[in-house]
C-alpha cells in the first residue's frame, strides 16, 4: 500500500509537470483564495475589536442624561418649559430605579489653570469617584483618582488629563503631590489619567479635562443645577428598561409626560454598540464571502484539471480497470490528486497569510494600531478556512474521478 502511494505521488509531479501553466495557474487561485479568506477575517475580526475598544474610550454602555424642555402639555401646565437637573436628581434615580448599577452627577465649567508662568482655560469637571468606573478613566501608576473622603471633606484636590498634564508640566512624571492655581485657588494633582484611544465623547476628549470631586467643584461654581448624569445599567439588556423607568421618575418629579420624550436629552452608547455589532457582522459575512469565491473559482480550476488529465489518462485507466482495479481504488487515486493541489496551495496561501500578519503587527505600523488594530490567525479562522478548502476541494474532485471511475475499460482502450 506504502509503494502504491508513493507511486502515486510520482504519478502526480509527473501530470503536473505536463501541464505546468495550469497548475500554476490553479494553486495560484488557491492561494489567493486562502490568502484572502484568512487575511479578511483576521483583519475585519481585529478592526471590529479595535473600533469597539475605541467607542468604549468613553464607558461602556453608558446613558447619558441632560435636561431639555417640554414639547407636551401635562396636568394643566403648558409646554416649553425647561427641565433642570439637580444634585438630588441623582439620588432619587438611584433609589426608584432597581437596575442603575453606578451613577455620578457632572457639572462642567471653564477654570484657569497656571503653573509658574504657564496659564490657561481648560474644562474642569465635578463627579463621584464612581465616574471613573463608569467612563473607563484610570489614573498612571503613582496617582490615583478622587475617593469618598475628597468628597465629604471638599478637599481641594485635581485629576488631570494626560494632554493638560502635558502642557502644564511637560514630559515629568513626578507631578503627583505639586500644587497648581485653578482660577487662583491652589489645588493639589492626586493622579494624571492613562493614555487611552477615545473616538467619541459628549464635550470634549477625557485627555483634555481636569476632574475635581463633585462637592468642591459644585461649591467653587456656586450653581443650582447640574449638566448632566453618567449613568449605567447593572446589565446592557436592562438598559431600555432604565430608560423608561427615568422618563417616569423624572416626570412625576418635574410634572412632564413620560411620553413627552423630549423633555429629556438621553443618549445611550449601547445603541451605538448594537448597531456596530450587527454592522461588524454584515462586514465580516461580506469578507467571507468574497474570500469564499476566490476559493471556489480556484476549486473550478482544480476540477478543470483533473477532466483534463483523466481525459489524457483514459488509456491507462482502462489498462488498470482491465488488470483488475476497482472503481474505489481509481477513485481513491484521482480524489488524491486533486486533494494534493488544493493542500499544496492552501499550504503556501496560509504561509503567505501569516506573513503578511506578521508584517502588519510590526512595532513600525503602530501608528494604525489603533485604528484597525493587530490582526492575528486564531483558531476559529483556520476551522473556517479549512472546512471551506475541504468541502471545496471534495467538490472540486469528486466529479470528475467519479467520471473516471466510472469509465468502461473497453472504451477507454479503445480511445
Amino acid at each position: 500500500m506504502f509503494d502504491y502511494c508513493i507511486k502515486m505521488v510520482f504519478q502526480f509531479i509527473e501530470d503536473m509537470r505536463k501541464q505546468k501553466l495550469r497548475c500554476f495557474l490553479t494553486m495560484s487561485g488557491i492561494t489567493w483564495g486562502t490568502m484572502s479568506v484568512i487575511l479578511l477575517l483576521s483583519i475585519g475580526e481585529s478592526f471590529r475589536k479595535a473600533s469597539i475598544k475605541n467607542m468604549t474610550g468613553m464607558g461602556n454602555n453608558i446613558v447619558i442624561l441632560s435636561g431639555s424642555v417640554t414639547t407636551q402639555p401635562h396636568a394643566g401646565m403648558p409646554p416649553g418649559r425647561p427641565i433642570h437637573l439637580l444634585p438630588e436628581t441623582v439620588t432619587l434615580l438611584k433609589n426608584h430605579i432597581p437596575e442603575i448599577e453606578s451613577i455620578s452627577p457632572e457639572i462642567q465649567k471653564q477654570f484657569s489653570f497656571s503653573l509658574a508662568m504657564k496659564r490657561q482655560n481648560y474644562t474642569c469637571v465635578g463627579v463621584y469617584p464612581v465616574y471613573s468606573t463608569i467612563r473607563n478613566i484610570l489614573p498612571r501608576k503613582g496617582g490615583r483618582f478622587i475617593n469618598r473622603l475628597d468628597m465629604e471633606n471638599r478637599r481641594r484636590v485635581i485629576f488631570l488629563g494626560s494632554e493638560i498634564h502635558k502642557k502644564l508640566f511637560g514630559e515629568t512624571t513626578d507631578s503627583v503631590g505639586r500644587k497648581i492655581m485653578v482660577n487662583g485657588i491652589p489645588f493639589t494633582v492626586i493622579g494624571v489619567m492613562l493614555d487611552k484611544v477615545q473616538n467619541s465623547s459628549y464635550m470634549t476628549q477625557d485627555k483634555n479635562i481636569a476632574i475635581m470631586p463633585f462637592s468642591t467643584c459644585y461649591e467653587m461654581i456656586g450653581v443650582t443645577y447640574i449638566n448632566r448624569i453618567i449613568y449605567r445599567a447593572q446589565n446592557p439588556v436592562e438598559t431600555p428598561r432604565m430608560k423608561e423607568r427615568t422618563y417616569k421618575v423624572l416626570g412625576e418629579k418635574y410634572g412632564f409626560s413620560p411620553e413627552d420624550k423630549d423633555a429629556l436629552r438621553i443618549w445611550d452608547t449601547s445603541e451605538m454598540m448594537q448597531f456596530f455589532h450587527y454592522f461588524f457582522l454584515g462586514f465580516e459575512a461580506f469578507l467571507l464571502l468574497g474570500g469564499l469565491l476566490t476559493l471556489i473559482v480556484g476549486g473550478i480550476g482544480v476540477a478543470n484539471i483533473m477532466y483534463v488529465t483523466i481525459r489524457e489518462r483514459r488509456r491507462e485507466i482502462g489498462i488498470k480497470s482491465a488488470l483488475g482495479a476497482t472503481p474505489t481504488v481509481i477513485l481513491t487515486q484521482f480524489m488524491l490528486e486533486s486533494s494534493l493541489i488544493m493542500l499544496i496551495g492552501a499550504f503556501i496561501g496560509v504561509l503567505g497569510a501569516w506573513i503578511l500578519v506578521t508584517l502588519i503587527g510590526a512595532p513600525a505600523l503602530s501608528d494604525i494600531h489603533s485604528v484597525l488594530g493587530i490582526p492575528t490567525i486564531d483558531l476559529n479562522i483556520s476551522l473556517i478556512t479549512a472546512t471551506i478548502l475541504a468541502l471545496i476541494g471534495f467538490a472540486a474532485g469528486w466529479s470528475p474521478a467519479k467520471r473516471a471511475s466510472d469509465m468502461d475499460p473497453v472504451q477507454a482502450l479503445e480511445f
